[in-house]
């Protein structure tokens, strides 16, 4: 693959929060995308990540009603207005949720050196993989986090002990998907600030 190729790639893989809800994402690529999420670096290669597949309608609504929640809680606690008119309908529309989880012993050796994150670093190239892929599939995605973890553990049964990376949309886009505009990178030579 040629670099431009793969500048392209990125460049199509965009968040989409509007989907074509009669549009299922079939089993052949769903397994190809949570395939492609297993390719990702992860230290030791102890693979932290496990994953949920999300389609049943009263799953979603439940979700939503986490994510409605966060937008609350967010509000309460004098963020920014913005988030009161963020709309999420498309937890109605999307065929298929991802939860990725991954459980935090399988980290690496960043618990020798105050480095605690490792799985969490694992599962999100784990999720960067897998929107890639689903682009190279014709699909668009919505890498979500915008929920407390508390109350999207009971809804999909994930243990204490593990932590949620985030929740996957994948599902074909309903109209076209803006861009996003991207700052010029913040580059140091040899240390910050310099």
């Amino acid at each position: 693959m040629e670099y431009n190729d793969f500048l392209t790639l990125l460049k199509e893989r965009r968040s989409c929060r509007s989907f074509a809800s009669a549009e299922k994402v079939s089993a052949e690529d769903i397994e190809k995308i949570i395939r492609a999420g297993q390719l990702a670096p992860n230290p030791l290669n102890l693979q932290p990540w496990s994953f949920v597949t999300i389609t049943a309608a009263e799953t979603k609504k439940a979700l939503r009603q986490a994510g409605e929640k966060a937008k609350q809680m967010v509000l309460d606690a004098g963020g920014p207005g913005w988030v009161g008119g963020f709309n999420i309908d498309f937890f109605e529309e999307v065929p298929l949720i991802l939860a990725i989880v991954v459980d935090p012993k399988k980290g690496g050796l960043g618990d020798f050196f105050n480095q605690l994150t490792g799985s969490i670093q694992a599962g999100s190239a784990c999720i960067q993989n897998m929107m890639l892929a689903a682009t190279t599939l014709g699909l668009s995605t919505l890498w979500f986090t915008f929920f407390d973890p508390a109350d999207v553990r009971p809804i999909i049964a994930v243990p204490d002990n593990l932590e949620i990376v985030g929740l996957l949309f994948v599902g074909k886009a309903a109209g076209d998907v803006p861009t996003s505009r991207r700052r010029d990178p913040v580059v140091y030579s040899d240390s910050f600030g310099v």
